[in-house]
């Protein structure tokens, strides 16, 4: 990180995860991370799950574990269809899921997110195949994660309401299974507030996802440098007793270091401590 942030984060790294694609974080990621005690949310997009060995995957997690830091995982999910109704494409789908969730045990992590992936324009005049396809997608990957004392966490992203991820954590009817709200996501795509989705999902809510926009565009930007009413949403944590886990989505160094700073002096994660 570049030597002009001399102010120490720890209070709050400590208490939050960042997002980390696989490949930044082994290739020039760890070292930062490791230095100024960032959790990482280590993002399995990509051919990573194909092309990396299991040896690479256990050094990188032991490095974590040797310096007490914790993680989560993000599962993949472009061209993914866990709900398909071609068997062919359900395999491919769950099959690259598995790989990710093969991988629960080496990292330890908290949890493993997930996209739900239901668009109402295109699995909605299929909706009950899609439910029991999908279903059954998640109940079985829940089984890999219970094993290994991991939770799944399904994440919003084009989904236009809260009825898809309330029917599907309904069934897996787990305590293990939870809801990841993904803040950014909710304004840019389903374009509506997060009152529309809380309280409704809040029975199931495990973690969130801080990035914030301008409401058009999925900019993934730092906290308080878009549209998203962040102190509304902790205040009704804190009224409701909810304490999510919060991984922190920037897509630049800049964003980040704005991210932490924004949470240092707004406070809000100190609504939700213990």
């Amino acid at each position: 990180m570049h030597s002009r942030y001399e102010v120490d984060y720890r209070h709050i790294t400590s208490r939050c995860f960042v997002n980390a694609p696989w490949y930044d974080l082994k290739n020039h990621l760890l070292d930062t991370f490791l230095q100024y005690s960032i959790q990482p949310e280590i993002g399995l997009e990509g051919l990573c799950l194909y092309e990396e060995s299991e040896s690479t995957f256990r050094a990188v997690a032991e490095h974590l574990q040797k310096n007490n830091l914790s993680c989560t995982l993000h599962a993949p999910f472009f061209d993914l269809a866990p709900g398909s109704l071609d068997p062919d494409i359900l395999a491919c789908s769950r099959n690259k899921l598995k790989k990710a969730f093969a991988l629960i045990d080496i990292f330890k992590p908290k949890t493993i997110v997930c996209h739900l992936n239901f668009e109402e324009n295109k699995q909605g005049y299929k909706k009950d195949a899609w439910e029991e396809s999908a279903f059954a997608t998640w109940n079985e990957l829940l089984q890999m994660a219970i094993q290994c004392g991991c939770r799944l966490m399904l994440e919003n992203t084009y989904e236009q309401t809260p009825e898809a991820h309330k029917s599907i954590l309904s069934k897996l009817n787990s305590k293990h299974a939870g809801f990841c709200l993904d803040v950014g996501h909710l304004m840019s795509f389903a374009k509506c507030d997060w009152q529309q989705w809380l309280p409704n999902l809040s029975p199931w809510l495990g973690q969130l996802h801080l990035h914030d926009n301008n409401g058009v565009q999925d900019q993934h930007l730092a906290p308080g440098r878009g549209n998203f009413d962040f102190q509304g949403l902790f205040q009704f944590f804190a009224n409701n007793s909810l304490k999510p886990l919060v991984t922190l989505e920037p897509h630049s160094e800049e964003d980040l270091w704005q991210a932490l700073a924004y949470l240092d002096r707004s406070k809000i994660l100190d609504m939700i401590s213990c």
